[in-house]
């Protein structure tokens, strides 16, 4: 009996020194450079919000966040090498849809999106836009589902890429429309703007950011948005659903998450942190500039957005039979 006390009261003990330990953590933290991995290009949407981000937590706490950009696979590698590092709150990693897209899109990829790391924030998200050139006698995506059906070989839409949400947010139209929408895959944002803009291809799908001067420009004409509600930036334009497509939310999103294991406390004490940042009246201002939406989400609550879209774009991936390795 004797010694079952003893065993009890060391079990306390140590749970009550590993507590103590992993506060005093997270209140030394950070005590050395942080990295920052962004698994794509510099100068791109994911890229602009984590170094605003990593400036901010710089000059907070006085320590260097260090953007670290380690793009390629649609961004598995630099997913892959946050979701091996440690555990302690000093590897974080900001990413876009992808994250939620891949695990359905490629046959293995080097992480579990609702295991290998402890969410932050969903910061902000991009809905898209369904636009096409204004030489086109298309006012709607009712013309547009029009026109394809009549002649299904002369009309095409752009996407940044096979597998980014643009490029399944088409597919989800064709998919209820019950159109034979031929996408057209390019290398990114830029050239899939670039190739409607310049009339090579009728239609385009892409985040609203780089699309939003064009449209105002006359360049491109607005068809429809995939948020849940009109955009202040081009806030004549419909939602999908106001044109009766339920479900086809989408948004292209810039989320914040560290390893998994990463204790609780700093988990905490990174979010407090990057929400006061990006609710300072600056880096408001230059997120809304972009086309953003912001949304500083809860660490659960973008735990719960991570399993919705693993669970939609997966469908959407399976109905379509979209296989890229």
């Amino acid at each position: 009996m004797k010694s079952a006390i003893k065993i009890v009261i060391a079990v306390v003990l140590s749970t009550f020194a590993l507590q103590v330990a992993a506060q005093s953590s997270a209140q030394q933290y950070p005590s050395r450079p942080v990295r920052v991995i962004v698994p794509f290009a510099a100068a791109g949407p994911t890229d602009f919000v984590a170094r605003i981000v990593a400036q901010k937590l710089s000059e907070a706490w006085g320590q260097q966040f260090i953007v670290d950009n380690r793009s390629g696979a649609g961004g598995n590698i630099g997913m892959g090498i946050a979701a091996a590092a440690a555990g302690d709150g000093y590897t974080l990693i900001f990413v876009s849809s992808s994250l939620m897209v891949n695990p359905s899109l490629y046959k293995t990829v080097p992480y579990d999106p609702q295991k290998s790391f402890a969410p932050i924030s969903n910061i902000a998200a991009s809905p898209h836009v369904f636009f096409t050139h204004p030489s086109l006698p298309v006012k709607s995506i009712a013309e547009l589902i029009a026109a394809v059906k009549k002649d299904p070989k002369n009309y095409s839409i752009s996407s940044p890429g096979i597998g980014t949400v643009p490029h399944l947010s088409s597919v989800l139209l064709g998919l209820d429309a019950k159109i034979d929408l031929v996408i057209v895959p390019y290398g990114g944002g830029g050239p899939s703007l670039l190739a409607v803009v310049g009339n090579q291809i009728p239609f385009g799908c892409q985040a609203i950011p780089p699309v939003t001067p064009h449209i105002k420009a006359g360049r491109v004409r607005a068809l429809a948005m995939t948020s849940d509600k009109r955009s202040e930036i081009v806030p004549d334009v419909p939602t999908m659903a106001e044109l009766g497509f339920k479900g086809h939310e989408a948004d292209t999103i810039s989320g914040m998450l560290v390893t998994a294991g990463t204790p609780a406390a700093i988990v905490k004490k990174l979010h407090v942190e990057t929400v006061r940042a990006i609710t300072s009246p600056d880096v408001k201002a230059r997120i809304a500039e972009q086309g953003y939406d912001i949304i500083l989400s809860s660490p659960q609550e973008f735990a719960e957005k991570i399993k919705h879209d693993v669970a939609k774009w997966g469908k959407v991936v399976k109905d379509a039979n979209i296989v890229v390795n």
